[in-house]
């Protein structure tokens, strides 16, 4: 559900005639981003769980977020042109989905993982987390941000809404891998929202009518959140 907030409020951001109004709403927009930013946060910090040492785990969502930033503002500058290829929806979609399955059900455990060298092997983990934390942001924010593009022409507000989201989507992440000590299922909650949401771009891609609002597929993920949370290690 990342930067949906946003989108909800650009109609009153296009009437904003003075920066005061709109410091205004910004605390507003902070608050909303960070308790809808929930989904894809369990989903980072669950992805950077692997990472053994507190330092790494900070640095990678660090960088990787940064990253998806960048990402985003590009998609946002160039999105005239980059939506318009149903592809690039379908293949976020898709990552996704391959994301959640891959790390539901196929999951390797530490001794797969052939390197000659210890150090080696750290450092090719780190960045492949990091990747992995830019990949799956950036294919998270997709959705919204065409929402956003379709809503307004407005790009700088656009931009902002996107900064402010990936500056909560930080906190919130570091919020949320600490949880993933206490609660069982929570990391399993994650990538569930992780496949809820790239089912929702593959369907609102391929389908011209939209069968399944907006609203059906949060439905599913708040319920997979309150289960996340239905058990802690004892």
């Amino acid at each position: 559900m990342d930067t949906a907030s946003v989108n909800s409020f650009i109609p009153t951001l296009d009437q904003i005639d003075s920066w005061s109004e709109i410091l205004t709403l910004l605390p507003i927009l902070i608050i909303l981003e960070i308790l809808l930013s929930a989904d894809n946060a369990i989903a980072l910090a669950s992805l950077t769980k692997s990472l053994e040492q507190a330092k790494e785990r900070s640095r990678a969502l660090n960088i990787g977020i940064t990253i998806s930033l960048i990402f985003r503002i590009l998609l946002i500058l160039l999105s005239s042109f980059l939506l318009k290829y149903l592809f690039i929806r379908i293949f976020a979609g898709l990552y996704l989905i391959y994301l959640s399955f891959s790390n539901i059900f196929l999951a390797k455990s530490e001794s797969d993982l052939i390197n000659p060298s210890k150090n080696l092997q750290s450092n090719f983990k780190f960045i492949k987390v990091v990747a992995l934390l830019a990949i799956t942001d950036f294919a998270f924010s997709i959705d919204s941000i065409t929402t956003a593009v379709a809503i307004s022409d407005q790009y700088f507000l656009i931009v902002i809404g996107a900064t402010i989201g990936v500056i909560a989507l930080r906190f919130t992440s570091e919020i949320f891998l600490r949880l993933l000590e206490y609660f069982v299922r929570l990391e399993m909650a994650g990538y569930v929202a992780i496949l809820i949401i790239g089912i929702k771009l593959i369907l609102n891609s391929l389908l011209k009518e939209e069968i399944f609002p907006d609203y059906f597929f949060y439905i599913f993920i708040f319920i997979s959140l309150i289960w996340g949370f239905s058990k802690r290690k004892i």
